[in-house]
Formats: C-alpha cells, structure tokens, sequence
C-alpha cells in the first residue's frame, strides 16, 4: 500500500491488557469500521508462533477496511504476514537495517524523541515518526515525555509526517494544535474504552481540527 500521511491521522495501536473475555480481534474489527486510519499490532510478550497466527488474521481484517498493517518491531512477522510496514523504536534494529530487509515498497515508521533522532530516521528511511510522550501515557508508565515545543520542533525538522503519541485523549487533542503534526497514536484511548467506536469518532473529530493540511 502505498504511503501518504494522511493515513497518520488517527493511528491505533493495539495492546492484550484490554482485550478482555472478548479478545483483540473484535476490538480491532470495531475500530476499524468506526474509521481508524491506520493500525499497529504490538505484541512484546507473545509467542512468536501465535504472534504469527493473530497477525494473519489482523491482515485479512486491515485489508476489508483498505488501512494500512504496521507491525510492531518484528520484521520477520511483517513479511510473513505481508503487512503494510514495521515500526520501530530507538532500542530496536536500526532504521537503515530494517529498510533494507523491507525493502523500499513497505512503510518504515521510526519513534523519535529529540530532533537528532527524527534527521537520522529520516535519513536511513523512515516514512514516518512517532514522537511522545505528549502525556502521561497509562500504557507505557515510564515513558520519556517531551513537552509541545518538542514535538514541534521535531515536526520543523524533517521532511516527514509526525504522530504524536503517548496519553491522548479527545478531551487533550486540542492541546496538540500548532505543533504540526499529521496524526495521533492512540493506545488506550481507544482500545481502553468501554465504547471503542465512539472514542474513535470523537478522536476522529477533534484530530482533525489540530493537523497540518
């Protein structure tokens, strides 16, 4: 599928914490057909076998809904399953390692906390970055925050789109206009809601009165 950062705007990034008695599979269905835009599979503690398994049928799911398949550090998953892309973070393989092994037709997104970081993903090809946390994040605890000015200055300094991540909320969107972002990364805003299709629509809504056009 071919890239554009459009489909930044609102990115869901799973987590087993709140599948619950029902599992992840519905949950994901649900946010798809309430409009997510792009969808990353993160499992860190899964048996790579039954990672496998579940990425499979989260493929036939993303592409019923035609959204973009992110895979979650592991390359060797990504192509097995034929999804869309691999992201990974600063503790993963390198950005320059992972486009060769992808090839120049997957997406690469790259999480980036300092501008030093976003130019060397961008230059090793990365399509995209995932800057945060914008807030305290109840998913990764201990996460490094980075205030607005940050994020902004991330946005300036790279040719590539940007999505925020890290605690976000439709009642906190509107505190990330001005930044230049292209989209939000959402964790348990969406996938910790008792009512996952309308948190997908009120993130939907105010996400897109704060990204750059």
């Amino acid at each position: 599928m071919k890239f554009h950062k459009d489909m930044l705007l609102l990115y869901a990034i799973t987590d087993q914490a709140f599948a619950g008695e029902r599992g992840l599979l519905p949950q994901i269905e649900e946010a798809l057909a309430a409009g997510v835009t792009f969808l990353q599979l993160r499992e860190k503690n899964m048996d790579r076998q039954e990672f496998f398994k579940e990425a499979v049928a989260v493929r036939k799911l993303t592409r019923q809904y035609g959204v973009p398949l992110i895979i979650n550090d592991d390359v060797e998953i990504a192509i097995a399953c034929d999804a869309d892309g691999v992201h990974v973070g600063q503790e993963d393989l390198p950005a320059q390692e992972v486009r060769r092994r992808i090839g120049p037709d997957r997406i690469l997104g790259v999480t980036a906390k300092t501008t030093k970081q976003a130019v060397s993903a961008w230059k090793n090809g990365a399509d995209y970055l995932g800057s945060g946390a914008v807030f305290k994040s109840p998913t990764k605890k201990n996460a490094i925050g980075i205030t607005m000015e940050q994020l902004s200055a991330i946005c300036s300094s790279v040719p590539l789109p940007v999505t925020a991540i890290g605690g976000i909320t439709y009642k906190n969107v509107s505190l990330l206009q001005g930044t230049g972002i292209a989209g939000i990364s959402v964790v348990s805003g969406i996938f910790g809601q008792s009512d996952i299709p309308a948190a997908v629509r009120a993130l939907k809504e105010e996400v897109r009165k704060v990204v750059v056009s």
